[in-house]
Parts: structure tokens; C-alpha cells; sequence
């Protein structure tokens, strides 16, 4: 049997190019007792530092930038050459997973993280690894005599039903975890400290025209349409440089100045809402769709960091993400409605359209903006 010491010993590298999702990892981690964890968010660094340390486990993101998970998988090929990638992937992509388990990955870890999966699909990865080391070392040792290795075979037979066996109680432990299971035993995690930031810009988008297409397709094709194009968001924000706050429903929430402030991101949030429309547009096109994209844009003030005791999310909130939303909400079909507070820096690069001020319950007069495009000369 393997040791539980031994586990908690060994060497984890998780990789993400998000710092959010690396510190949460880590977190998690740390918390439940292992004790070798490193980190990189460059996705090109995995396979030199796999070659140098020989890690147990791979916490790999999927999608990231310049170089993604499965190139990174192909990668760590040439260096495992008996086949066997110790890679646990992390998606928020349900069909990623399929195609990550046929590129040789062993498990995966669904975004948002839950607690409970995320340690028992870790815990029995690296028991298994460990064990398949375990009896490497042991038919190494007894391949001079036959006799012996007769023997030992019932014995390994009965460990790995036994490891199988695990796996099923481990699954079906990570699906769904009861009242007064081993989640409830594990060491509390310490309170979030919230952070607060003076300046941040918050986008919220909104498709417009599915509804109309649910006579003619099914709720799955409904449901794989808007993956796809939230996928498409995913790409222009992370280009861009905005953090991804969440979905619900056909709305997808976006934040330029968090975790990290910056100084432009107004003009980031602005890039991407007048991106997000031509991506669309292209959308319709390759899939002969007519959907719309309703943007709202505010900049201000905002609270941001970790919540939830069981799924983890990073949120913002605050009086700048309410203003967002209205701006969404009693927004146009097609086009970008920006607050007078983000027009102030958003300056030459962009061309705007006075709108004028809208009566808003809860919020008073908002003077507002259309953001109808770049200036060409910028």
C-alpha cells in the first residue's frame, strides 16, 4: 500500500496562465496538507520543467494563450515515452473533457472549482500514479526470478481491483458529496479578504435573438450555439487583457482593472465590446444566424475577490457593476451604450454618439453613449 505521507509529498506543478485560478490552486492544495507544489502561467515552461523535476501530477489548464493544453499534452509526449501523462486538466468546456481524455490526459477538474472535487480527483490520481510506481520498482526488482514474479501476480491483481475499486468510490464521491462526508472533515479555508478598486471597467454583454430560434432548434443546439460564441468572448477578453467574471443565462460579464489595475481599461473594455459585435457578425454569417449582441459599459468603483464555501468564484460588485448593467439592460440591440464616466477616458482612439440621458429606477438621470466605433485615424 502506499503511504498517505508519501502522497501529500508529491511533486504537483499547476498550470494556468490566470493568477486567481494558479492562488486558488494552491490554496486549496496547501490547506489539505501537500506540501510540493510549484507553479508556472507560462504553458511553454511545462514541458522543460517536467524534464527537470519529473513531476507526480499536472494541474493543466486547457485554454490559454500562445500555446494551449492539448499542444502542452503533445509536448509532455515526447518526454513520457511509455505513454502514460500524469495530467489532470482543468475546462470550464464540457466538451473539452472527451477530447482531453483521448489526447492522453487521466482526469479532469471542472471550472468553477468545487473543494471536494477538486482534492478527491487529485488524491486518487497521485494514489494511482504512486502505485503504478510502486509496482514498477517491484517487477524491476523481481525480474531475475520467475518463480517470485509467479507469485506476486495474484498479489498485484488483487491491488489493482483493489486501486479500481477506489476509483469508483472516488468518482462517485466527487459527482456528488453527502451531508457528514469527508468535504465537512476537511480543514477549513481561511476568510477572503475582499479587495477594493478605485478604478475598474465593467462590460456586460447580452445575446439578443435566441429565443426566436427555439421553435426551429433544440435546447441542446440552443445551448451549444452560445457556448460557442461565449467561447469566442473568452478569446477576445483574454486578448485583451479583461478578466472574465462570469455567465448567466445568455449574459456574459467581463472586468478590465481587475485582479491587476491598469491604467487603459477603459479602452480595453471598449476593444473588445466593438470586437465582440464583429465576432458575432462573423458568427451569423458562417452559421446563417441573425443573433445581436446589447452592450453596457460603466466604469467606477468595485469590490472584487474569492467567494463561495463549495464552488469557488471570483465576483466583483458594487454601485459600477449595478451602472453596467443598466447600461446594458436599457441598451440597443446591436450596439455599445458606454456611461458618461467611461466616455471621459476613452478619447481620441473612439468615435461616440451622444445619446442623451436616460430616466434609470433606482439610479436617477444617467447621461448616456454610443460607442459607434474607431477612429480610423488612431
Amino acid at each position: 500500500m502506499v503511504d498517505s505521507a508519501d502522497i501529500f509529498k508529491a511533486k504537483v506543478l499547476i498550470v494556468d496562465d490566470q493568477e486567481p485560478n494558479v492562488l486558488l490552486l494552491e490554496r486549496m492544495l496547501s490547506g489539505a496538507g501537500y506540501v510540493s507544489l510549484a507553479s508556472t502561467r507560462d504553458p511553454r515552461a511545462v514541458c522543460e520543467l517536467h524534464r527537470k523535476n519529473r513531476y507526480d501530477l499536472i494541474l493543466l489548464d486547457l485554454q490559454m494563450p500562445v500555446m494551449d493544453g492539448f499542444e502542452v499534452m503533445e509536448g509532455l509526449k515526447e518526454i513520457e515515452r511509455d505513454g502514460y501523462l500524469p495530467v489532470l486538466v482543468v475546462t470550464a468546456q464540457p466538451d473539452h473533457k472527451l477530447r482531453a481524455l483521448r489526447a492522453g490526459a487521466k482526469d479532469f477538474v471542472s471550472k468553477p472549482f468545487d473543494l471536494a472535487e477538486v482534492l478527491t480527483r487529485v488524491h486518487n490520481m497521485l494514489e494511482v500514479r504512486l502505485y503504478a510506481k510502486a509496482l514498477e520498482e517491484t517487477v524491476q526488482e523481481l525480474e531475475a526470478n520467475r518463480e517470485v514474479i509467479r507469485g506476486k501476480n495474484v498479489e498485484l491483481k488483487k491491488l489493482f481491483d483493489e486501486v479500481v475499486a477506489e476509483r469508483k468510490v472516488s468518482e462517485r464521491l466527487a459527482l456528488g458529496v453527502p451531508p457528514n462526508s469527508i468535504a465537512e472533515r476537511l480543514q477549513a479555508r481561511p476568510d477572503v479578504t475582499e479587495d477594493r478598486f478605485a478604478d475598474v471597467t465593467v462590460l456586460i454583454a447580452d445575446v439578443v435573438g435566441l429565443t426566436t430560434l427555439s421553435p426551429a432548434l433544440s435546447p441542446d443546439r440552443l445551448a451549444l450555439m452560445l457556448e460557442e460564441i461565449f467561447t469566442l468572448f473568452d478569446g477576445l477578453s483574454n486578448e485583451r487583457g479583461l478578466k472574465k467574471i462570469k455567465t448567466l443565462g445568455n449574459s456574459y460579464m467581463a472586468a478590465a482593472g481587475v485582479p491587476l489595475p491598469s491604467t487603459d481599461h477603459a479602452e480595453r473594455a471598449a476593444h473588445v465590446s466593438l470586437d465582440m459585435i464583429e465576432v458575432l457578425d462573423r458568427f451569423n454569417e458562417r452559421t446563417a444566424s441573425t443573433l445581436q449582441v446589447r452592450i453596457g459599459i460603466n466604469t467606477g468603483k468595485v469590490v472584487a475577490g474569492v467567494i463561495g464555501r463549495r464552488l469557488f468564484l471570483y465576483d466583483v460588485w458594487g454601485d459600477a457593476v449595478n451602472a453596467a448593467s443598466r447600461m446594458e439592460s436599457h441598451g440597443v440591440a446591436g450596439r455599445v451604450q458606454v456611461s458618461e464616466s467611461t466616455r471621459r477616458l476613452l478619447g481620441e482612439p473612439f468615435l461616440v454618439e451622444e445619446r442623451g440621458t436616460l430616466e434609470v429606477e433606482g439610479a436617477g438621470e444617467l447621461k448616456t453613449w454610443f460607442l459607434a466605433g474607431r477612429n480610423s485615424a488612431n
